[in-house]
């Protein structure tokens, strides 16, 4: 048997990377589209500063990486040295960027300043992607790397130009207190179709869920890691509602359970991002598992922590435990177990116990 060297994306059906990629791009069309639609020209130019910023690095980065042997510094700017590297360079290294600047523009508010998202841009495929060699090589999401660094360094520039995420963290961190003044704002149909603030591509599940129906349908996205996510937040979050209810009997259980699953970017996250074959582990119980631990890990955030949304962390953090996974399942059975299916069990009721403490604080 040989073995042949091989970078990610690994693909175990007969797909190639070129049409993936092209499937993501069209499934993120109907948010990309409704975003353009609704804000105009302040979130057309976010869209045009965040592909143009990553194509840029993308090409400046591989002219480097590839760099032909025994060429001068000089040389490589010269148009035989441009030659030698275009050979290297293939349409994925166009489309994998474009993916990327497309999801970072779609988790950014409309009307950011410019230069706000140039340096989210900038940094997320840099530092995210290109540090680590490359398409196939970065083991972190770039636009997701790119939206906390702007978050943390811009937090004013970015977090005040929309509030929905404020409501989407004032119902569980108001959890101890029965504070359902986020759900009375906006109707659940409200959330459904879009007409909320919040980050451009987040705000419709609709749009969300038509691109979901085309990406799963082609087949060009794992549904595993995306349901697992979903489930085990969905899961935990009805403990932290339960507990809610406990607390306020005026409270209704399924109307805040309905809420936290379509506020803030959670289903984009679980369509678009936790999606990524090169950043997500490559066997079928590993993607379960870092499914199952950035949903835990979003509950936790938007319970017990004080940042009001946790989708991106969330992902970050899965990203590097991704590795791990792998190298836990390294030589194992590409199946599952009633033993990785209690582990997972006992996992997800762990976080259950934390949560319902965390809301029935007024108890313990």
């Amino acid at each position: 048997m040989r073995l042949v060297p091989q970078t990610a994306p690994y693909i175990r059906k007969n797909v190639s990377v070129k049409r993936m990629m092209m499937d993501v791009i069209i499934a993120l069309m109907p948010a990309t589209l409704f975003a353009m639609i609704v804000n105009g020209w302040d979130g057309i130019y976010v869209f045009l500063i965040s592909i143009a910023a990553m194509l840029f690095i993308e090409l400046l980065c591989h002219m480097f990486i590839k760099w032909p042997k025994e060429m001068k510094f000089k040389e490589l700017f010269s148009k035989e040295g441009f030659q030698k590297v275009k050979a290297t360079y293939t349409i994925n290294n166009i489309t994998a960027p474009v993916i990327s600047a497309l999801i970072y523009a779609l988790i950014m508010p409309a009307g950011c300043d410019w230069y706000v998202v140039l340096v989210g841009a900038v940094f997320g495929m840099l530092v995210g992607k290109m540090l680590f060699g490359g398409l196939g090589s970065n083991i972190f999401n770039p636009a997701a790397v790119g939206r906390i660094f702007v978050g943390i360094c811009f937090g004013g520039q970015v977090n005040s130009a929309y509030a929905v995420d404020a409501y989407a963290g004032a119902t569980p961190l108001g959890f101890t207190k029965g504070n359902l003044a986020a759900l009375g704002n906006y109707s659940l149909w409200d959330l459904f179709i879009g007409n909320i603030p919040g980050c451009m591509g987040e705000v419709s599940a609709l749009c969300i869920l038509i691109g979901a129906v085309y990406l799963f349908a082609r087949r060009s996205a794992d549904l595993r890691s995306c349901l697992s996510y979903l489930l085990s937040f969905g899961v935990v979050m009805l403990f932290a509602c339960i507990g809610t209810y406990a607390m306020n009997k005026n409270s209704n259980i399924m109307e805040m359970w309905a809420y936290q699953m379509l506020s803030g970017g959670l289903l984009f996250g679980a369509v678009f991002m936790i999606t990524d074959p090169v950043t997500s582990p490559t066997s079928k119980f590993g993607r379960i598992a870092f499914g199952t631990i950035a949903g835990c890990i979003t509950a936790l955030i938007r319970v017990c922590g004080a940042y009001p949304e946790g989708v991106a962390f969330s992902i970050l953090i899965a990203n590097m435990l991704a590795p791990c996974i792998d190298h836990f399942m390294k030589g194992k059975s590409n199946g599952y177990s009633w033993k990785q299916a209690l582990g997972i069990t006992i996992g997800i009721a762990l976080v259950c116990v934390i949560v319902t403490a965390t809301v029935m604080g007024g108890w313990f």
